[in-house]
């Protein structure tokens, strides 16, 4: 037997073997109780929880906010931002169990090792932030993208100031 009708019976037995779980969505399968559906109607496929739950990543993203702005050149908190901040560390002192990774960025303007420093300070502004807010220093770290991970890329300032920013990223478990 020639090696492609090996790998095509390979690949069909893995195929059957994927559909021989029919209990795989809970007692009555996928079409019980709201086609599986949770409570609401809502199926999480994103892992983040449902938005509507004040202790999911959903409902922070959301509702709280996952990232702060900034000016040009600039690691300082707007006010805006400040803002922003009181909600984000008042949520992660009333759910203790998510760890915290504040990724810092920057725009395509400028050297990469300029916008890797850059992104570093965004990212230790919010961490200062959110320490002096009562958030524990051992739930969190920080991470600097400089300008390798924009939201838009385009040459205009519009894209600029979305990817100036830094953002909170959780995760469960309550150290990083």
């Amino acid at each position: 037997m020639s090696l492609l009708p090996k790998a095509m019976l390979l690949v069909a037995a893995l195929g059957l073997a994927a559909c021989n779980n029919p209990d795989r969505f809970g007692a009555g399968g996928a079409g019980a109780n709201g086609a599986g559906a949770g409570a609401g109607g809502f199926v999480d496929t994103t892992g983040l929880g449902d938005p509507n739950d004040p202790t999911s990543i959903a409902y922070f993203n959301q509702s709280i906010g996952d990232r702060v702005l900034f000016a040009v050149d600039q690691h300082t908190l707007s006010p805006e931002a400040r803002t922003i901040l009181a909600g984000q560390a008042n949520w992660l002192n009333t759910n203790p169990s998510y760890a915290v990774i504040i990724e810092g960025h920057a725009d395509e303007q400028g050297t990469r090792e300029y916008n890797l420093s850059l992104g570093a300070r965004r990212a230790a502004s919010v961490q200062n932030f959110l320490i002096s807010h009562g958030v524990s220093a051992g739930r969190m770290r920080t991470i600097s993208y400089g300008k390798e991970r924009p939201i838009e890329v385009c040459s205009d300032e519009a894209c600029y100031t979305k990817n100036r920013r830094a953002v909170t990223v959780l995760s469960i478990g309550g150290g990083v």
